[in-house]
């Protein structure tokens, strides 16, 4: 597989399809401006505090990448799989996750501003310490959160979603549930 090194450079208006990389993918400081993904793997690699504006990525997989202090803005994310992604620190605005399959993701620290999950799982995600504003929970087909309930403060969930994450909820807030 091949190795990217894009670090601190600019990718504008580009197209990339069918690519594979393994632990070779540098995009550290990199500039991603009206960028569209499809097909690719990206299993490793670093985007460490990349800005991705107008980027779309679709029917990919994400696996190990290290994003954290990156800055997504305008940006799709859509039929993808991801795991283990590194978002601690980052800042992500207008970002849709639509049909995909997110676990483990890390938003630890992250700031989330009208970020939305409709048709995706979220398998033990982590929001530790997460700011959230307009972050949109109700169109998740699976919810679940490992870390960081009382970080999501402002969050929209469903009442379906509310009575699956009643036990979280309680416990998170030290309240105890009793029968008698």
């Amino acid at each position: 597989m091949p190795s990217i090194e894009a670090a601190g450079g600019n990718i504008v208006a580009r197209e990339i399809t069918d690519l594979s990389y393994a632990r070779g993918a540098t995009f550290d400081r990199a500039r991603l401006d009206d960028v569209w993904i499809s097909r690719s793997r990206w299993i490793g690699g670093t985007w460490a505090e990349a800005q991705l504006l107008g980027v779309t990525l679709l029917d990919s997989v994400l696996a190990g990448v290290q994003a954290y202090g990156s800055h997504w803005r305008r940006v799709v994310v859509q039929d993808c799989k991801i795991d283990s992604l590194n978002l601690r620190g980052a800042n992500l605005r207008d970002v849709e996750f639509r049909d995909c399959d997110l676990t483990e993701v890390d938003f630890g620290d992250a700031t989330l501003t009208d970020v939305t999950f409709p048709g995706s799982a979220l398998r033990r995600a982590r929001f530790t310490k997460t700011v959230v504003k307009k972050l949109d929970l109700r169109g998740t087909r699976e919810l679940d959160v490992a870390q960081g309930w009382d970080a999501l403060r402002g969050a929209i969930i469903s009442v379906d979603q509310l009575a699956e994450a009643a036990p979280a909820l309680a416990q998170t807030l030290g309240i105890v549930v009793r029968d008698r």
